[in-house]
Protein backbone atom coordinates (compact mmCIF):
# COMPACT_ATOMS: atom_id res chain seq x y z
CA UNK A 1 0.00 0.00 0.00
CA UNK A 2 2.77 2.45 0.84
CA UNK A 3 4.29 1.82 -2.59
CA UNK A 4 1.10 3.09 -4.23
CA UNK A 5 0.84 6.03 -1.84
CA UNK A 6 4.43 7.02 -2.57
CA UNK A 7 4.12 7.03 -6.36
CA UNK A 8 2.43 10.41 -6.79
CA UNK A 9 4.77 12.43 -4.56
CA UNK A 10 7.75 10.71 -6.21
CA UNK A 11 6.59 11.18 -9.80
CA UNK A 12 4.93 14.60 -9.53
CA UNK A 13 5.44 16.57 -6.30
CA UNK A 14 3.50 19.66 -7.53
CA UNK A 15 0.40 17.59 -8.34
CA UNK A 16 0.67 15.83 -4.99
CA UNK A 17 0.79 19.19 -3.17
CA UNK A 18 -2.25 20.41 -5.09
CA UNK A 19 -4.17 17.21 -4.34
CA UNK A 20 -3.21 17.40 -0.66
CA UNK A 21 -4.31 21.06 -0.49
CA UNK A 22 -7.68 20.15 -2.00
CA UNK A 23 -8.11 17.25 0.44
CA UNK A 24 -7.42 19.60 3.35
CA UNK A 25 -10.40 21.72 2.27
CA UNK A 26 -12.88 18.83 2.40
CA UNK A 27 -15.43 18.68 5.19
CA UNK A 28 -15.33 15.92 7.79
CA UNK A 29 -18.32 14.24 6.14
CA UNK A 30 -16.62 14.23 2.74
CA UNK A 31 -13.44 12.77 4.20
CA UNK A 32 -15.42 10.09 6.01
CA UNK A 33 -17.23 9.19 2.79
CA UNK A 34 -13.94 8.90 0.90
CA UNK A 35 -12.49 6.77 3.68
CA UNK A 36 -15.53 4.50 3.72
CA UNK A 37 -15.43 4.18 -0.06
CA UNK A 38 -11.73 3.26 0.01
CA UNK A 39 -12.41 0.72 2.75
CA UNK A 40 -15.24 -0.95 0.83
CA UNK A 41 -13.29 -1.03 -2.43
CA UNK A 42 -10.23 -2.45 -0.66
CA UNK A 43 -12.28 -5.18 1.01
CA UNK A 44 -13.93 -6.04 -2.30
CA UNK A 45 -10.54 -6.35 -3.99
CA UNK A 46 -9.30 -8.63 -1.20
CA UNK A 47 -12.41 -10.79 -1.44
CA UNK A 48 -12.02 -11.17 -5.21
CA UNK A 49 -8.27 -11.73 -5.04
CA UNK A 50 -8.38 -14.39 -2.33
CA UNK A 51 -11.58 -16.16 -3.30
Amino acid sequence: MLVLEGLLPFLSPPQWRALFAQAAKLTDGQLRFLGLTALVVGCAILLVAFD
